[in-house]
């Protein structure tokens, strides 16, 4: 079980003494999980819309179609932001829905839905962090290979300008992409997210063209003269080997530079890191990189984003069954290593196990890895889903989630020898479509009733208002 000793206490007004001043709150939400309207404002198909039509890629048969209707009921959400008190919102742009095609102009329609939403959370007096990337490319472009095709980081590039030129005078911070990680493992190694493409370590490519991508947009909303902060934002996950066996240590290597290595390596240090001894035939699409590419990749930040939910465990062996922590692949089960579960924490309604203590871990980690040049990191993505029931009285009485949230934010207000923890964003505001899991998995501080969309605050939403209030 989950060790708790490390909270002192869970009241609000005691718990608010540990935040330091200037310390930002936010919720995190992306686009394709909240806004729905897929069809209105001229906002063309993105590889998502391809995916979720396709039978089975999705648990339980839902789709995107209305999610939470953000599209139209943007000014209760923030409403519900400017109640719970928070300093900052983080919401990533539909590129779909603003640049048909990835390519051309910006589709008015789509830009005027952005202006509404960044004026309302601007008259709230909430801060806009604005992802340029989440996960939801233009169909066009991934008819011409996605992510594997090096013309879409150019793309990249040019949305941003157009997004900078759009919304560059109200936008306080800028993510370029977010989880070029699950985007590269999920969508193109192991298939069980868009675009479904199951090429183990031959979809290496995709991740280079996310982070030249990267690059690409942070010279472009330079390049505009921007006065938001600019960053990145990936997931990070600590490795250890499941047994004290050389082939489990080696195995854990490879997994923890194709998972967190691979990532923040060239943004942050300019280069690839060095395979682990006897796996360099793995990485050898990385090992041909040009030098210019690099350059274009390591820009520097104003901020790195640093997404965590949980450790991974690796044991050598190929795994009898292809599951993950996102789902069921069939591609995995030719892996010569399998994930192994951590039966000493509690788990999550995904399965995923409850581990703050390893936030610790991959904070020590950033720092020993990158030192000086690491600049200032927020927590953007930190959060968890439970099966939340709703009480006699109509209350969502989620007390689980409250001790997540206590526990890891203890473990970030508790600070790390030389990193610069700004703040803390959760995942998520609002119960979302959470992609190949559909509806099943609840991550809100905010139930929605995926039939009426009525929304109704959880404990959770109290708890913190609380803290937040008491600052």
């Amino acid at each position: 079980m989950t060790d708790h000793s490390h909270i002192d206490d869970l009241d609000p007004a005691v718990f608010a003494q540990r935040v330091p001043p200037g310390f930002v709150f936010g919720t995190a939400t992306s686009a394709f999980q909240v806004e729905g309207a897929v069809r209105e404002g001229g906002r063309g198909p993105s590889t998502w819309d391809t995916f979720m039509a396709q039978p089975g890629r999705i648990s339980d048969g839902s789709t995107a179609a209305i999610a939470d209707d953000h599209y139209h009921r943007y000014r209760e959400d923030v409403a519900l932001m400017k109640e719970l008190g928070l300093d900052a919102y983080r919401f990533s742009l539909s590129w779909p829905r603003i640049q048909h095609g990835g390519k051309g102009g910006a589709n008015r329609e789509g830009v005027a839905f952005y202006d509404r939403l960044l004026d309302e959370l601007l008259a709230a007096g909430i801060r806009p962090m604005v992802t340029l990337y989440h996960w939801d490319t233009p169909e066009e472009l991934q008819q011409t290979g996605g992510w594997m095709n090096r013309d879409t980081a150019k793309r990249l590039g040019d949305f941003a300008a157009l997004a900078a030129e759009a919304f560059g005078d109200r936008v306080d911070q800028w993510v370029t992409i977010n989880e070029p990680t699950t985007v590269t493992l999920n969508g193109y190694a192991l298939g069980i997210h868009a675009p479904g493409h199951g090429m183990l370590f031959n979809a290496l490519p995709a991740a280079h063209h996310q982070l030249l991508g990267h690059g690409y947009a942070v010279q472009a909303l330079r390049a505009v003269g921007v006065p938001g902060g600019i960053g990145m934002t990936n997931v990070h996950s600590p490795v250890v080997s499941a047994r004290d066996r050389m082939t489990d240590r080696f195995f854990a290597n490879v997994f923890d530079t194709v998972h967190n290595r691979i990532f923040a390596d060239p943004v942050l240090l300019g280069q690839y890191p060095k395979p682990p001894f006897g796996s360099g035939r793995l990485f050898r699409a990385l090992s041909e990189v040009d030098d210019e590419d690099l350059k274009v990749i390591h820009q520097p930040l104003d901020f790195y984003g640093l997404n965590y939910y949980m450790p991974t465990r690796i044991r050598a062996g190929s795994p009898k069954t292809g599951e993950t922590p996102d789902g069921e692949a069939e591609v995995m089960k030719e892996v010569p290593f399998s994930l192994e579960p951590f039966p000493e924490f509690a788990k999550t309604g995904f399965g995923w196990p409850v581990a703050p203590e390893y936030l610790a871990v991959t904070l020590g980690d950033m720092v020993e890895r990158y030192g000086d040049a690491l600049p200032p990191v927020y927590i953007t993505e930190g959060g968890v889903s439970y099966p939340d029931a709703r009480g006699a009285t109509g209350a969502f009485h989620d007390d689980r989630r409250i001790d997540y949230l206590a526990e890891h934010l203890a473990i970030v207000l508790n600070g790390a020898p030389g990193i610069d923890l700004r703040g803390y964003f959760v995942w998520s505001l609002l119960d979302n479509w959470e992609w190949a899991a559909g509806f099943s998995q609840r991550f809100g501080l905010v139930h929605v009733d995926f039939d009426t969309l009525e929304r109704t605050p959880k404990d959770s939403y109290r708890w913190l208002q609380a803290v937040l209030a008491a600052r």
